[in-house]
């Protein structure tokens, strides 16, 4: 009798202890747990124009334990699903009930995403289909069919991400890419909680304890971007058909204006249920839209890394604004030789940066490494790359594109293994005219401008503007130094202004905007897998910089086919709104309708 005794005791302690499937059970019977999420916040451009919005959808929800015989083809009929469909849901979610992915008495999603149709259709038929119910969510929606990669998308949350946060259930969404990924916490909002007293048939008869124990939803801060969507259009629009990226900064405070990378893609293909259909069709493309050139990309700067050379020379008291060297189509030491075009010889310092000459660079890249200040040039090459670093080039940035590369900066330990400690100045001239192992992203390089813009300065580059009720990220307000002296930048600006607005032999002159003073440097960077790309970096105006930008074109050519047509383009479309002259004109229709991948109007 006393075993009999304990046994019952021990029954019942499990049963109203330990065991909650008993009172989890009665609990349905009678009221109904719902989520309340919340509407995400909204995006907005520097003019406070919408970007992002919300749409409703709604869930089938099921509970398992509760589902009793129903008519499947007016179920079927009422949600749009074939008969195999429904077998194939069922299936899943006895797999799901097994694995223990989801449980038999609490709700999970059965079918996602209904429009408001759909929903109405559904509701008016949902009383007879016991264990189901109807649960709203909001979507995104995105104002524009463009700034793909500045936004990001938001998707089902992942195994793995779930495990990382306890905020997020099975089924909830998150941001997977862009702003929607850094600014996650902050556009997510907050859930709240509705509990529903329900009849046995799962029918909503009203709030349980009168709503007492419900948390209202609380909706996500909504967000300022510092893009201008009207530039960014037009960016991509230049971009057609062609490879490549655009970054626009204003120097002043390292906003980001504008930040393209192409091919493109539109926003609204990766929500709601067509993202399943269009992910992979995305993700298989060669031409990889889905990759954001702008940040995670890293090429050779090619010519435009001249400018940097000559300030890390000046600091170094290697150069002078009025040293001079020879150019005979090219430089030639040892049996080496570096190519270079016909132009004037011998140049000065500014007249280097107009023509762009090979030559120049390549003597004074050997001055800089073979330093008599430096005992060993391993001292030297490591000082010169302390400069890159301090320019922002080898390291990322800091902006708020959480994917963002780091470019690649060598070292002298690069060389020492490479050439067993045997090199000199000569074994990686290549290096002066920015070739060889160096390697930055467009991001860096319309920073380089910016810090050229700003004479010796930047700010870490970023697209956020302003949150509701919040400060930005200290970070962004912070000023970094390049510990280049004010007055070397005279000659380096005065030349980028001379390759735009000089005589002959200019190498940009196809930038020049009547009325403004665009200050600019080509590049042409050699590829080895294609045709060289085509690069440009500028600012504007010379004296009053509110824009710097760097334009990247793949398999382009040289710097001022297209790179330097493109970026004077969105400079004049950011100061005045407008493409001025019938020859500006010109030139837009012929960079708009200039086809890259298909070879068709491909300039020479």
């Amino acid at each position: 009798m006393v075993s009999l005794g304990l046994i019952f005791i021990g029954k019942l302690f499990i049963l109203q202890v330990y065991d909650t499937s008993y009172s989890i059970s009665a609990e349905s019977n009678t009221r109904r747990k719902v989520t309340q999420y919340p509407s995400r916040g909204l995006v907005y451009d520097r003019n406070g124009k919408l970007l992002v919005s919300n749409q409703a959808v709604y869930d089938v929800m099921v509970v398992p334990r509760d589902i009793v015989s129903f008519d499947s083809i007016d179920f079927c009929e009422s949600l749009d699903l074939s008969i195999e469909q429904l077998r194939e849901r069922f299936v899943q979610m006895r797999a799901d009930i097994k694995s223990r992915k989801i449980s038999t008495y609490k709700p999970s999603v059965f079918m996602k995403q209904l429009s408001a149709e759909q929903y109405g259709s559904f509701q008016e038929k949902l009383y007879k289909f016991k264990g189901f119910f109807v649960q709203g969510r909001t979507l995104r929606k995105y104002e524009y069919p463009s700034s793909a990669h500045v936004l990001g998308y938001v998707s089902e949350i992942s195994e793995s991400q779930l495990k990382k946060d306890k905020y997020y259930s099975q089924g909830d969404y998150v941001g997977v890419s862009g702003i929607e990924q850094t600014y996650e916490e902050k556009l997510r909002g907050k859930k709240g909680v509705k509990y529903m007293l329900v009849d046995v048939h799962g029918r909503e008869k009203g709030a349980f304890s009168g709503g007492r124990h419900d948390t209202a939803a609380i909706a996500g801060k909504n967000i300022t971007l510092s893009l201008d969507i009207e530039l960014q259009q037009y960016g991509e629009q230049l971009m057609k058909n062609k490879v490549g990226s655009i970054v626009a900064l204003e120097p002043s405070t390292g906003e980001i204006l504008s930040l393209i990378s192409a091919p493109n893609y539109d926003p609204s293909l990766l929500i709601g249920r067509d993202r399943s259909k269009n992910f992979p069709v995305l993700l298989a493309d060669t031409l990889k839209p889905l990759l954001n050139r702008a940040v995670q990309s890293s090429y050779p700067p090619g010519s435009t890394f001249k400018t940097i050379n000559a300030l890390i020379g000046l600091q170094e008291g290697t150069l002078k604004p009025y040293t001079t060297h020879e150019c005979f189509m090219g430089y030639f030491a040892r049996g080496l030789s570096v190519g270079c075009h016909l132009h004037d010889s011998p140049l000065n310092l500014s007249q280097s940066i107009q023509h762009s000459c090979n030559a120049y660079y390549c003597y004074e890249f050997r001055d800089i490494l073979d330093n008599n200040k430096y005992d060993r040039i391993q001292d030297a090459f490591d000082a010169w790359k302390d400069y890159l670093v301090r320019f922002g080039f080898g390291y990322r940035l800091g902006s708020d594109f959480r994917n963002e590369s780091r470019g690649f900066v060598p070292n002298s330990g690069t060389f020492d293994k490479i050439y067993k400690k045997s090199w000199n100045s000569l074994t990686v001239i290549s290096l002066s005219i920015g070739q060889g192992e160096l390697l930055t992203t467009p991001l860096q390089m319309a920073n380089m401008s910016a810090m050229i813009a700003n004479r010796g300065h930047f700010l870490t580059p970023h697209i956020i503007k302003d949150i509701e009720d919040e400060m930005i990220d200290d970070r962004f307000n912070e000023i970094h130094e390049t510990e280049i002296d004010l007055q070397h930048f005279a000659p380096i600006v005065n030349g980028m202004e001379m390759a735009v607005w000089g005589g002959a032999g200019s190498t940009a002159r196809i930038a020049q905007i009547p009325g403004i003073t665009i200050c600019g440097k080509t590049g042409t960077a050699q590829n080895p897998h294609g045709d060289d790309h085509s690069i440009f970096m500028a600012f504007a105006p010379k004296d009053d910089p509110q824009i710097a930008i760097a334009v990247y074109v793949e398999n382009g050519g040289f710097g001022a086919t297209w790179g330097a047509p493109i970026a004077s383009l969105m400079v004049e479309k950011y100061l005045t709104d407008t493409i001025s002259t019938p020859y500006r004109k010109w030139i837009e229709k012929r960079m708009l309708e200039g086809d890259l991948i298909n070879g068709e109007q491909k300039l020479q």
